[in-house]
């Protein structure tokens, strides 16, 4: 069963690996955790399994996959970033885990001892130059009737309603420094065709989203790093500067943004010819609403 979902060797990785963005992309694994726990269920990862994690970063990927295949299972993960191993390798220890192993290197130019029951991915294969020759080159790590599941990126899907300017700024940024340094920002839209010419049978696929609103929104925190931790090559592209982004403000622009834009809504939906406004008190605060 291959099963695939939406969401480098390997292009330029422009979001580098400080602690801040190791500490990010924990941020982010809590974020995507529920997507990728059902996508690995639905694929059939369980007990017992031997799974090889692709571009396993700070092993958030390779701990959930270790808990659902349990302690009589084996999770091998793999980077080519040593302070991602390193910073991987404490966490296993901290959380007393024993059945999960962290590699320095290339999966896709590497030997194993022993063939793998998955080979599992999080947004990986969107910085590889060519998806395909990378599946080609993983896949003879697999058993024959493995599993091969990837969860990729649709960036086209990231969207304010209403419209707010500063965070769509934000998104453009960037995608534009995704583009610019090798990676693909729409990788999720091309699984299907990339596993079926890597040689895979269709896969099965899904697509998960994070939707919230108001000023606790995850993504008004997560976009803010994402853009701190491609700053430096957001400069070097002549995307943006510094100075233009603010980013130590960024997060609080955004939310105060997408707030005056509700209010401006608000607003010119409650002053619309037709419509008589009421008061209603409510913990001590007054809300207008509208009634035809």
């Amino acid at each position: 069963m291959l099963v695939a979902a939406q969401q480098a060797g390997p292009t330029e990785y422009a979001l580098g690996h400080s602690d801040r963005e190791l500490d990010r992309l924990n941020m982010q694994a809590h974020m995507f955790e529920p997507f990728t726990r059902q996508l690995f269920r639905e694929a059939g990862l369980g007990s017992g399994m031997r799974v090889l994690d692709v571009g396993c970063g700070g092993g958030d990927v390779a701990f959930l996959a270790a808990e659902l295949i349990g302690p009589t299972g084996t999770v091998v993960g793999v980077d080519r970033t040593p302070a991602a191993i390193i910073r991987a390798t404490a966490r296993a220890e901290n959380k007393r885990i024993s059945n999960v192993h962290f590699v320095e290197g290339d999966p896709t130019q590497m030997k194993f001892d022993e063939d793998f029951d998955a080979l599992v991915g999080r947004l990986i294969l969107m910085y590889y130059p060519d998806p395909v020759d990378a599946l080609r080159k993983l896949l003879p790590h697999l058993r024959p009737g493995g599993i091969v599941v990837f969860q990729e990126i649709d960036a086209s899907g990231c969207k304010s309603h209403p419209a707010s300017p500063t965070y769509e700024r934000c998104v453009d940024w960037i995608t534009r420094a995704f583009h610019l340094t090798g990676a693909q920002s729409k990788t999720g839209l091309e699984l299907h065709r990339t596993f079926q010419i890597a040689g895979l049978p269709a896969p099965t696929l899904r697509l998960d989203a994070a939707v919230g609103a108001g000023p606790d929104t995850p993504a008004y925190k997560m976009l803010p790093e994402i853009v701190r931790s491609l700053l430096p090559a957001m400069e070097r592209l002549g995307i943006a500067t510094a100075a233009e982004v603010e980013v130590e403000s960024l997060g609080l622009r955004i939310a105060m943004k997408w707030l005056l834009t509700m209010e401006l809504s608000s607003v010119h939906r409650s002053s619309e010819p037709g419509r008589r406004t009421k008061q209603r008190q409510s913990k001590g605060t007054v809300t207008q609403y509208t009634n035809k």
